[in-house]
């Protein structure tokens, strides 16, 4: 356990006190982020560290151009982005129930803290998610079951299996109201971005895409996901949905398989043995929804310069026969290399390129969280996208902070790569990238 330290309402209450004097600097202008490079020759060469550092020097000079501070009478309202960043101090702590991501949100939202981002982002508190909300996706005998789960609750090896309580989703003593803050934490962000209050909606606390409407999974006993989409789709008819953690989207893709209104798709490791095992390049939704499922399965120790070249491709071909009205992006982390729980060798910059490529759509957009298990990494990365979102500049070195310890050796804010093999090879991208263009063609 990390002995870490957050007091939400004093940075909510210290962010109301400087309303006055951040006006004119919580609008930015934004000439939406391209994508680091058009040219797919460049992408193919960033995948060591050294053009690690070309793609890093090509976002920070894009953000330092476009993402300069100005005063309000300088601004164009249409370059304008507005941010929402869930910030609550309930949630953080609900967050930290779960063994394997205890005290995360903590150190990311310390970090983000530490860079001073939050007086550029709109701060929005959290209303726990009602039971008929989480109805909306899960089935009433789930939730019911939740709620039997308290101090004076008897372990039942069937009816937990019965609903996927587990080795990876223990029976955590007051798990109803953890589903509550979690599935309330992205609901919030949702409405925010229903009622037009802002562009970009983030919640770091988000972004758990394994659950399924009778029960849980894989770490995940609610899936915010889906209850977002549902949500969108309110006001909006077509939703696009991105996962970028290194696990199969299974969850969220089950809820919409069979609808075009919502199309998915899914970058994720697939090989014998890594979970969840789903997530095929011949699974592609089925009656109505079919070829509206998009699986991109990747071998272990893919590198950034090759996971941006497949990402490219791929949402340069979605966006061509499908047009969101609103998008939803989940950045699982653990991605990341040096993660515990995955093989890829990715950096932030991999997942900044693709948060330029989907603001770019100009599309209101949910950005989520998700797996990362490596604390510290998972920390820089979100704290980096949060940056890249706003368009802002970090500094590399860390600020000093009460967690400055757990980012040591390095204390520095870019996530470094290992000597793993990328076993992606170019005959295997191609004929991934073929196969998935034949497929999206049948649209």
């Amino acid at each position: 356990m990390m002995d870490v330290d957050i007091n939400c309402d004093s940075l909510i209450l210290k962010r109301k006190a400087n309303d006055l004097e951040t006006e004119n600097i919580n609008e930015i202008k934004i000439q939406r982020l391209q994508s680091v490079r058009e040219s797919t020759k460049f992408i193919e060469t960033c995948s060591n560290n050294e053009n690690k550092s070309q793609l890093m020097m090509d976002i920070e000079i894009k953000t330092n151009e476009s993402g300069r501070k100005r005063k309000r009478d300088e601004l164009e309202s249409e370059d304008s982005i507005q941010v929402g960043l869930i910030l609550d101090g309930n949630l953080l702590q609900e967050s930290s129930k779960l063994p394997n991501v205890a005290n995360r949100a903590f150190v990311v939202h310390k970090l983000i803290e530490s860079y001073d981002l939050l007086r550029n982002l709109k701060l929005y508190e959290v209303e726990p998610a009602e039971e008929s909300e989480l109805c909306n996706f899960h089935s009433s005998d789930y939730i019911q079951y939740l709620k039997s789960i308290n101090n004076s609750y008897t372990p039942d090896d069937d009816v937990e299996l019965e609903y996927g309580l587990g080795y990876d989703c223990p029976p955590l003593d007051g798990l109803f109201d953890y589903c509550r803050w979690i599935a309330g934490g992205t609901l919030s962000a949702v409405r925010a971005l229903l009622r037009a209050e802002v562009d970009v909606a983030i919640n770091w606390t988000g972004g758990w895409h394994h659950a399924h409407r009778y029960g849980a999974e894989g770490f995940c006993y609610v899936n915010d996901i889906a209850l977002a989409i549902l949500e969108l789709r309110t006001k909006f008819n077509y939703i696009l949905y991105i996962d970028l953690d290194i696990h199969h989207g299974n969850g969220v893709e089950s809820c919409f398989e069979m609808t075009d209104k919502v199309f998915t798709v899914s970058l994720h490791q697939y090989e014998s043995g890594f979970y969840p095992g789903t997530g095929v390049i011949t699974d592609v939704g089925s009656s109505k929804g079919r070829y509206f499922t998009l699986n991109v399965p990747l071998r272990e120790g893919i590198t950034d310069g090759n996971y941006c070249r497949v990402f490219d491709r791929i949402f340069d071909n979605v966006r061509r026969v499908f047009s969101a009205d609103a998008v939803v992006l989940q950045c699982g982390a653990d991605g990341l290399s040096g993660d515990p729980l995955g093989s890829f060798n990715l950096t932030e910059a991999a997942y900044g390129h693709c948060v330029n490529k989907v603001l770019s759509l100009r599309k209101p957009t949910l950005v989520l969280g998700g797996g990362g298990y490596n604390i510290a990494n998972t920390a820089r990365c979100w704290t980096f996208l949060t940056s890249l979102i706003l368009g802002t500049y970090l500094d590399p070195d860390i600020p000093e902070h009460e967690n400055f310890s757990l980012f040591g050796p390095s204390y520095e804010l870019s996530v470094t790569t290992s000597n793993r093999k990328d076993l992606n090879t170019k005959n295997y991208i191609d004929t991934l990238l073929k196969n998935v263009e034949e497929n999206l063609k049948n649209i």
